[in-house]
């Protein structure tokens, strides 16, 4: 990196640490994306400026607003809501909702700031933005999470619309969460706007494969990564943390094209089972009764439960599918995934490698798919739901997965072929930040300055 580079990229992650000097996670991910561009900017002047960068790395607005709701014991509790509209050059806002207790602004710039890129790389014209709440619903009842979502919604609606930010779901938010929100946002706007969220029911709006769209979409990239090494998943055995949606449709996808899932996990271990990962026994315990993953091993005689470990380098593995959450593969556990053989990652997560574990991985030639390009098949199908929306239509489970795969192909091809072009053969994050950014920055340079 030259001089002249090294001291923009100083200059501009010095704006940005002045202005969000308490968010780690988002200071984490403008500077490895930053620094990933360097060869972009070096080669175009028109990149390499600093209104640009800064522009790119400031959100176009925060929200940031109180959601008080009653329990049923009568009791008022006051969370906090946000949504984070990072980008709309490419198209209006998408991305997901998060409830969780450790939603914070940091966390919730993170992703949005990730969604830019990611959703670059769908081609399918839509920016970047995330929200969320720290509000748990788990050991809520029903009529609870809905006077928290409508009340979220009253405050939300106002940014909210299939041609303005078009929100989803994501962790702590999903069939139900969608449903009460969509239900709001009616209500208080007076219309039936189908495409001002994704994630609905089949029934009234949804789109099929968008349940399994992050899982599917995570194993066909591993699968395009795997086919450049003239490999196939076919007799692999694989590790994916996480043990929920985008880890249960993971473990199918990649058994159904002949891998055998050995081991997943939660927040209180990891299971391991030899014989292969049962989905529909995981899928009882985590969607039906939203149990610990303990007890998927109590049922299964091929399973055991190894209690508060994670489950990185643990178990030793031909290919891992990180899909619980950020930062959770470091450096140790890298160097021990590669010592036992590991070949190909694919970030079902967002985020979940951390600058050392991707560091191993690069020296080791091990095949890495970043969650940029990697888990992009959830927001791209989300926006597959907003065209049916448009149109009217409703495409059959065949058609939708075939339109994920072509994405997803298409993601990785450019991928290779991006990072080819800028000297970094096989750097598939290079790959994937170089060509969201351009992407995005042809359009920002575009549209002058707004």
């Amino acid at each position: 990196m030259s001089e002249r580079i090294t001291s923009l990229l100083e200059d501009v992650e010095s704006t940005v640490r002045r202005r969000s000097p308490a968010e780690p996670e988002f200071l984490q991910t403008v500077h490895e994306t930053l620094r990933s561009l360097a060869p972009a900017l070096e080669i175009h002047p028109d990149y390499a400026d600093r209104g640009l960068l800064d522009r790119l790395c400031e959100p176009e607005r925060q929200i940031i607003f109180r959601v008080p709701w009653e329990d049923d014991a009568g009791n008022v509790h006051v969370n906090r809501g946000m949504r984070v509209e990072f980008n709309s050059a490419l198209g209006p806002f998408k991305g997901g909702l998060r409830f969780h207790p450790s939603v914070n602004l940091s966390i919730i710039k993170f992703l949005g700031f990730e969604q830019v890129f990611k959703n670059a790389l769908t081609a399918l014209q839509i920016g970047g933005g995330k929200g969320g709440s720290d509000f748990r619903a788990y050991g809520r009842s029903d009529r609870e999470v809905m006077r928290f979502c409508q009340s979220f919604m009253t405050e939300l609606y106002r940014h909210v619309g299939e041609h303005t930010d078009v929100p989803a779901g994501d962790i702590g938010v999903g069939g139900r969460e969608i449903g009460y929100l969509f239900g709001q946002y009616k209500r208080i706007t007076n219309r039936y706007d189908s495409g001002a969220l994704t994630g609905k029911a089949i029934g009234w709006g949804g789109s099929l494969v968008r349940c399994e769209a992050t899982g599917y979409g995570a194993v066909f990239f591993l699968e395009h990564m795997l086919a450049t090494k003239g490999k196939s998943m076919d007799g692999m055995t694989v590790v994916i943390s996480g043990s929920g949606n985008v880890a249960i449709y993971a473990v199918e996808k990649a058994q159904r094209l002949g891998a055998r899932v050995i081991a997943v996990s939660d927040s209180s271990g990891y299971v391991v089972d030899e014989s292969g990962i049962d989905v529909a026994l995981l899928q009882n315990v985590k969607e039906v009764h939203a149990a610990r993953i303990s007890v998927y091993a109590d049922a299964r005689p091929s399973a055991h439960f190894v209690a508060g470990k994670n489950v990185w380098g643990e178990v030793p593995c031909d290919l891992a599918i990180p899909s619980a959450t950020q930062n959770e593969l470091g450096g140790a556990a890298a160097a021990k995934l590669v010592a036992n053989g590991c070949i190909g990652v694919a970030e079902g997560a967002n985020m979940p490698s951390t600058p050392e574990a991707i560091e191993v991985f690069a020296k080791a030639g091990t095949l890495f798919g970043p969650a940029k390009a990697a888990n992009a098949g959830g927001v791209a199908t989300s926006a597959l739901e907003m065209q049916q929306n448009a149109s009217r239509e409703r495409w059959t489970f065949k058609e939708t997965e075939e339109r994920l795969q072509e994405v997803m192909r298409d993601i990785h091809d450019t991928c290779l072929q991006t990072a080819a072009a800028y000297d970094r053969p096989g750097d598939y994050l290079a790959g994937a930040n170089i060509t969201g950014f351009t992407r995005v920055a042809d359009a920002m340079l575009a549209h002058g300055l707004v």
